[in-house]
């Protein structure tokens, strides 16, 4: 029989310090916290945590920020980083970023205190029902039971953080993700200073120590011969050795993209284009172009993908996979390599000719990244400025490349990118378009007491939804309803936001002014604007296709 609680009232401080200690143990180096009541003894916890230099403390006001913010914090430093918040509707809250997270393999923690299971039904403020709020969308979920002072009970608080943790870095055979650990907290909230904390194990390591989880695959039975085109997406990368020279079409957040054609997407269909790959190699998961799903999508090609060694679970829109696997060395012929070559450099002319007097986000984008000096941070917003370095920029070494495209959604790209500065060493640049800023000016806000980061967000004003210009919608038939309902025109003044938050303001009017302003003397956050028309926006992507393609239609023709 289990000896009976004892009566001290100060069981669910201790938890929580017991709670936080282990995470610390496991190598949590970062905590957001939003502030609350019914989380007042996680608070705490951290608080002395923080001031005891045992971790960092970032505390935000908003829920949905302080998710992203931990987002962007676990993404740019691999570890795993807790958010925590009171209960009810702030739970709620966390739930794009935790969604972001799932779908990018990104190891958050979602701590959320909640009232005692008693209460829960009785219509109690701010009590809702918690466990199970993320559905399928976390790793693993769990709550702890009401706090007792008992034997063996701390021992069972550290193991369930332990196996909470264990889920969200993939340790237990899950791909890296989020995790849901709700605890409720009986009165009194607050810490009793004479009360001791029962201590964890004495050489510092966690409670329970667990193995990191190891996959292998089979090596893909493809031709590694043939004329095989690299399509590489955000995630896993493979050995570039290993591809044998092959042409690679990727994506600015993929590890491949140094390595990649510079114009790739726009070879992809294009008249005169390079010749068509007999095999397709997917590597990571790519999201941005619909020339590479038309492609995927084809019938008489062959298309492998990559194994992902955190077990991520293959991309498949057009369900054409053959096989998953390890890749072999590959040896494409040469000659169809360098057409492929050949047809880059030639695009890549067109396009740099073109440029300047084309759609100013790709002219931005080129400058930007070129502009960056080596060791930077470059998170990149998911509509337009993803799309923009994709399309114009030089893929370059020397980049950390960032950008949330695990549910590809605009909201919370502000506190991503803070927390990806928060966690790099040198100069961190955002590029985001102004509803993506809008949608996040939250993230802006940061308390005078918490620490503060060096980033320069670079914000494409073009007054609203640029990209659905781009897309069905914005053809010409449509345009009676277009401007409202799509592009979403508004009136805000990004320097009275920024300046309001706490952040500097520049407006860039000249390419030449574009460096100085990301790139300033100090460290700070500031928001760096340049302004652009939408109006000629699908006209402008369109002569630019028609400049590739004019000079693609120069080349030789060889059999």
């Amino acid at each position: 029989m289990n000896p009976a609680p004892t009566s001290d009232p100060a069981a669910g401080p201790v938890q929580a310090r017991v709670v936080v200690d282990e995470l610390v143990r496991l190598g949590v180096t970062d905590a957001v916290l939003c502030p609350g009541s019914r989380n007042a003894p996680l608070a705490f916890a951290l608080h002395a945590a923080d001031a005891a230099g045992r971790l960092r403390l970032h505390v935000r006001i908003d829920e949905r920020t302080g998710g992203f913010l931990a987002l962007g914090l676990a993404l740019g430093s691999g570890r795993p980083v807790p958010v925590v918040t009171t209960s009810g509707t702030a739970v709620a809250n966390l739930h794009p970023a935790v969604l972001e997270a799932s779908h990018s393999g990104v190891p958050v923690l979602a701590l959320t205190a909640d009232r005692p299971p008693e209460l829960v039904g009785t219509g109690a403020s701010q009590t809702i029902e918690q466990q199970g709020i993320f559905g399928g969308a976390v790793r693993r979920a769990g709550t702890l039971a009401v706090a007792r002072l008992a034997p063996g009970e701390p021992g069972r608080w550290r193991a369930a953080v332990d196996r909470i943790v264990a889920a969200a870095t993939g340790a237990l055979g899950e791909p890296p993700g989020p995790v849901h650990l709700n605890i409720p907290f009986a009165e009194p909230l607050v810490p009793d200073p004479a009360a001791e904390v029962p201590p964890g194990r004495p050489d510092g390591a966690p409670w329970t120590v667990v193995p990191p989880a190891r996959r292998t695959a089979p090596p893909l039975p493809l031709d590694p011969s043939a004329p095989t085109l690299v399509i590489a997406g955000g995630g896993a990368g493979v050995d570039p050795a290993l591809l044998g020279g092959a042409p690679i079409v990727a994506e600015p957040s993929s590890p491949l993209w140094p390595h990649a054609l510079r114009s790739g997407p726009w070879l992809l269909g294009a008249p005169g284009g390079p010749p068509r790959p007999r095999q397709v190699l997917v590597v990571g998961r790519p999201t941005l172009h619909r020339s590479v799903a038309r492609l995927l999508a084809a019938s008489d090609l062959q298309v492998y993908v990559a194994a992902d060694p955190q077990g991520t679970p293959w991309t498949d829109v057009a369900g054409t996979v053959r096989a998953v696997g390890d890749v072999p060395a590959l040896a494409p012929p040469r000659a169809w390599v360098q057409r492929w070559r050949e047809a880059d450099e030639v695009a890549s002319a067109a396009l740099d000719r073109a440029l300047p007097e084309g759609p100013r986000g790709l002219s931005l984008a080129r400058e930007l990244v070129g502009a960056l000096p080596d060791g930077s941070r470059l998170v990149l917003g998911s509509s337009n400025p993803v799309r923009d370095v994709a399309l114009a920029a030089v893929p370059r070494t020397g980049l950390s490349v960032l950008s949330n495209r695990g549910v590809a959604g605009i909201d919370g790209t502000v506190s991503t990118a803070v927390g990806a500065a928060l966690t790099h060493p040198g100069p961190t640049v955002a590029l985001l378009g102004d509803l993506t800023l809008l949608h996040d000016t939250t993230g802006l806000l940061i308390g005078p007491d918490e620490p503060r980061p060096a980033l320069s967000i670079v914000v494409l004003n073009d007054s609203g939804g640029g990209i659905f210009g781009l897309l069905e919608q914005g053809a010409p038939a449509h345009s009676a309803s277009f401007e409202r309902v799509f592009g979403t025109p508004h009136r805000a003044d990004l320097a009275a936001v920024a300046t309001g938050l706490g952040a500097a303001h520049v407006l860039v009017t000249a390419p030449s002014e574009l460096v100085e302003a990301v790139l300033p003397a100090g460290p700070g956050l500031r928001i760096v604007e340049v302004r652009a028309d939408r109006a000629t926006l699908r006209a402008g992507h369109a002569a630019l296709a028609d400049e590739v393609a004019t000079a693609l239609a120069a080349l030789p023709a060889r059999t």
